[in-house]
């Protein structure tokens, strides 16, 4: 007599086959359990002696913000976490706080008065990232709070707290136009395009551009101009195209000084950057749509060899960028 096969198990709707489906709260409990646990730990983190333990549980908050979970209930222990000398723990205390400034603002207001007091710490590190992370909470309430701190970094002693205090003048511009206007910063801006720092002066092109954007942008003059062109050398990639982006607004007075202007930027076409190639040669014919014919001619010869180049060098689908922009 023929054995009979045992029918096969009922399979539910998703596929899961006979097997008992997983709720979907375990692994929320598990997590719950885990913050708790965390908590715990938060708690005794100021008699914790081993550094690197301490930065394992920071490590693991923040590891699970990263995840979604809320752990916004650690706030109060995160905050008592901040007085430290540890770099890489304030940095970390930091992203948390602003990860949920704007969700719980209220909470974010507890923490002002230690950003605040950062901003004036030794450390140039700590005074621009506790700058960046009080900028950064971008609630309207704190606008009190950062016009002072954000002053003081313009005239700081270490370039990295300048820059990071320029670019928090532009989220000051976005979270209250009226207060900047009045604290008359714009002004400073302009000033600080003589910055010894070339990045802080790129950062206030930057933001220039950005908050005189419904005028068209920073306003330009010879001396501005020829400031920064003869410090084309100093610039990062970024900045150097961030210069060349302003001549097509300028207007030369006459040819003598359109081939000023170009000459100091002929040596950014033997640059093996092609997006700065691809600005100057833009910036050329620009300049030469207000030159006399010859010159015009003398202009269109010599950005023909570096343009043939990038034609070139790369790939088919990056000549027809170039020859997009070129049109």
């Amino acid at each position: 007599m023929a054995s009979t096969m045992p029918p096969p198990p009922p399979q539910h709707a998703d596929g899961s086959g006979g097997a008992a489906p997983v709720p979907d709260s375990y692994f929320t409990e598990s997590r719950k359990g885990e913050v708790n646990e965390l908590r715990n730990l938060l708690r005794n983190f100021a008699t914790e002696r081993d550094p690197q333990r301490k930065r394992d549980i920071i490590k693991k908050v923040i590891a699970y913000m990263t995840l979604g979970i809320d752990v916004s209930r650690l706030f109060t222990e995160m905050m008592l976490a901040i007085e430290t000398r540890d770099l890489v723990i304030k940095k970390m205390v930091y992203l948390f706080l602003c990860n949920y400034a704007t969700t719980h603002p209220d909470l974010a207001q507890m923490c002002t008065n230690t950003l605040v007091k950062d901003c004036g710490n030794d450390d140039p590190m700590v005074r621009g990232l506790a700058l960046r992370s009080l900028c950064s909470l971008r609630l309207p309430q704190m606008v009190e709070y950062i016009s002072e701190p954000l002053r003081r970094s313009l005239t700081d002693g270490h370039a990295y707290v300048r820059k990071t205090g320029v670019m928090g003048i532009l989220k000051l511009h976005h979270l209250d136009a009226d207060t900047l206007e009045q604290s008359q910063m714009v002004d400073i801006l302009y000033d600080m395009l003589r910055d010894p720092d070339a990045q802080v002066v790129s950062n206030c092109i930057v933001v220039l551009n950005e908050i005189m954007q419904s005028s068209g942008g920073m306003a330009i003059n010879r001396a501005i101009m020829m400031h920064l062109l003869n410090r084309i050398h100093e610039f990062s990639e970024f900045g150097v195209i961030v210069v060349i982006e302003l001549i097509p607004r300028y207007i030369p007075a006459n040819d003598g000084e359109a081939y000023a202007i170009m000459t100091l930027l002929d040596p950014v076409l033997k640059t093996s950057n092609a997006s700065a190639v691809l600005a100057v040669i833009q910036a050329f014919l620009s300049i030469s749509r207000h030159l006399e014919e010859d010159m015009t001619r003398h202009v269109m010869t010599r950005i023909k060899a570096p343009f043939v180049t990038l034609l070139s060098a790369g790939s088919s689908e990056f000549g027809h960028v170039h020859l997009q922009n070129a049109h």
